[in-house]
């Protein structure tokens, strides 16, 4: 990515349908331009802009660390948008290819694809390695949410 390009995705809207470009990196949460419901937050990252992506995110911040040749990582990937758009306005998924990318993989010693992490303000308030069913993570990811912010899992938040 040169200086001054800003990588986006268009994500639809689970609430109403609508097609909305969603930028990697931003101060808020990305919000539907039709409804304004929360959007799931999915960004791709790498060693030059991991920093801006996910390391100074606004909201906490699942990383996949993953690899094309890894069947366990393919598995993983739908499960990890759907918790995406589950959380839409209180996580960011970022996903980082580690052979693409190895400076990321070292800097977090990456032993095994797939390596999940939920950072906040780029500390690594948890780690997962190894592909897991989607209760098995949806509750992983809520204990570190309910960690992170100092709540009893199980515990709601309030925004």
């Amino acid at each position: 990515m040169t200086a001054g390009t800003v990588r986006s995705a268009v994500v639809t809207c689970p609430n109403c349908g609508r097609r909305n470009r969603v930028p990697a990196v931003g101060d808020g949460r990305p919000t539907c331009g039709n409804c304004h419901a929360n959007l799931p937050w999915i960004a791709e990252a790498g060693d030059a802009d991991f920093g801006d992506v996910a390391e100074r995110a606004p909201l906490p911040v699942l990383v996949d660390l993953w690899a094309t040749w890894c069947g366990p990582c393919r598995m993983v990937s739908p499960a990890l948008q759907r918790l995406a758009t589950e959380r839409a306005g209180r996580i960011k998924l970022v996903t980082v290819d580690v052979d693409a990318n190895p400076g990321v993989a070292r800097r977090f010693e990456t032993m095994a694809v797939p390596t999940l992490l939920v950072l906040r303000n780029g500390d690594v308030v948890a780690r997962q390695a190894g592909a897991a069913p989607i209760p098995t993570l949806r509750a992983w990811l809520d204990e570190a949410l309910a960690e992170d912010a100092g709540t009893a899992p199980g515990e709601e938040t309030t925004s």
